[in-house]
């Protein structure tokens, strides 16, 4: 029989926004109910940020490994998979940690309910038989899943999607990865690293199709010089697997790719039919929840996170977070503003990339300049020496003045994409960025030299 339970707040799905949801509102002194199906955390330190951060640090040591010891005339160093493994994935560990969060959780004065959350009408949530109404409301932060594609035979195949790779005990001696986005080129490269056979398949003409093709070309050079086949421009026609692997048929030549393993990397989506959204005059077939700029989805509904549509990311569900949190207590705060958005691809080297890619500027009738300078042409890029490739590109709106976009990518590019965020978000004049004083030998005086040239 169901019970119905009274709460402050319903929070479905803890993953980073959603826990910094729940534990904020009960340190507020609210009751709140937090519901997962999963572990708490979600998928960021389980199986995204976290293990491939670690997998991609060990492929970056064994490469700089390389590169040193070739440079000595002595032998490379063996690649051990299963160490960087063990480390990687431990389901142990994974357990430890999840009760850590549930017993913080809990400390601050939460509820845990563990199960798949349902909504059940305005402020209603349904988890098994049980069935909380929530005074306040519900947030909604349950995340997005692998989006898999139709091709015909890849159903009922053993292919691994991100969780699959980042549990991978053993390498295999080959793969080929569908997607040639963030998470297809960092994984084909880390596996390349330890020596697997790696061929990414991407169907748009360059890999990174929503960066600059500045971006997509240097991914491609670095993989190739790995040892990556990258096909762009092809398409996977059909997949098939037995004993042996899996081959796949690609489009229009009739090429035939074979590997033992398929990683599936093409995007990710939100799935909002399980959700029950339509109880709350929301569509299920939507690829998002709309929000406002203050995280509202309706009368006593937020959302947070990749369920929102905002990108993929943990600092944009735990920025959205603050500001849900905000308007859930009734204290002011500013609009959510994407203009800024940060991303990074973490390869080697890494890619990072704030605001507006020069084609989206001109789509939108701006009047830009551009420039690009290498990372390899600055004192720093110059004593880096191997693996200094990358480069700096600014897009600047010239009727304001001021950069709406950039791209930092090189040697620790995401670091040195903070001040170029900070750029864009602040909307400082370009004159002004002109005439400050960049640190000397540092891989941000490749900035100063990309400023210079947008004269």
């Amino acid at each position: 029989m169901s019970t119905n339970e009274q709460t402050d707040v319903v929070v479905v799905g803890l993953g980073p926004g959603g826990e910094y949801v729940a534990g904020a509102l009960a340190e507020a002194g609210l009751d709140v109910v937090g519901v997962e199906a999963e572990l708490v955390g979600g998928e960021c330190p389980y199986w995204a940020c976290v293990p491939s951060k670690m997998m991609i640090r060990a492929g970056n040591l064994l490469a700089e490994a390389g590169r040193i010891t070739a440079l000595a005339g002595e032998a490379v160093v063996t690649p051990d998979w299963a160490r960087v493994a063990g480390r990687i994935r431990d389901e142990a560990t994974d357990d430890w940690n999840d009760q850590v969060a549930a017993d913080r959780f809990a400390a601050k004065g939460g509820r845990l309910v563990r199960g798949a959350g349902r909504l059940a009408g305005p402020r209603r949530v349904t988890v098994g038989d049980r069935t909380f109404e929530a005074r306040h409301g519900v947030v909604l932060a349950t995340g997005t899943r692998p989006r898999i594609p139709s091709v015909p035979g890849l159903e009922g195949t053993p292919y691994w999607t991100n969780r699959d790779a980042m549990a991978a005990k053993e390498l295999p001696a080959s793969m080929v990865v569908l997607g040639g986005g963030a998470i297809g080129v960092e994984l084909a490269q880390v596996f390349a690293r330890f020596q697997c056979a790696v061929t990414v398949i991407e169907g748009q003409d360059r890999l990174l199709a929503q960066e600059e093709p500045e971006a997509g070309e240097l991914a491609a050079r670095v993989l190739r010089a790995d040892g990556v086949t990258v096909l762009t421009g092809a398409r996977a026609r059909q997949i098939s697997h037995d004993s042996t692997g899996f081959t796949v048929h690609l489009e229009g030549n009739g090429q035939l790719l074979i590997a033992e393993r398929l990683l599936v990397a093409t995007g990710r989506q939100a799935d909002l039919i399980p959700l029950a959204v339509g109880t709350v005059g929301l569509d299920a077939a939507a690829v998002a929840v709309p929000t406002d700029g203050q995280m509202r989805a309706g009368q006593g509904l937020w959302a947070v996170g990749d369920i929102t549509g905002r990108g993929s990311f943990t600092h944009v569900s735990m920025y959205q977070a603050e500001i849900a949190v905000r308007d859930i207590l009734g204290q002011p705060g500013p609009d959510a503003d994407y203009r800024a958005l940060p991303r990074v691809t973490f390869t080697d080297p890494e890619i990072g990339a704030v605001g507006l890619t020069e084609r989206q500027a001109r789509e939108r009738g701006l009047c830009v300049r551009t420039s690009v300078v290498t990372v390899a042409s600055s004192t720093r890029g110059w004593i880096h020496g191997p693996g200094n490739e990358g480069f700096i590109k600014l897009v600047e709106d010239t009727d304001r003045g001021v950069l709406i976009g950039a791209t930092s990518a090189g040697p620790v590019g995401g670091e040195v994409l903070y001040g170029l965020n900070v750029a864009v978000h602040a909307e400082v004049p370009v004159d002004r960025l002109q005439h400050m004083i960049h640190t000397y030998p540092t891989f941000h005086r490749t900035i100063e030299a990309a400023l210079g040239a947008l004269r």
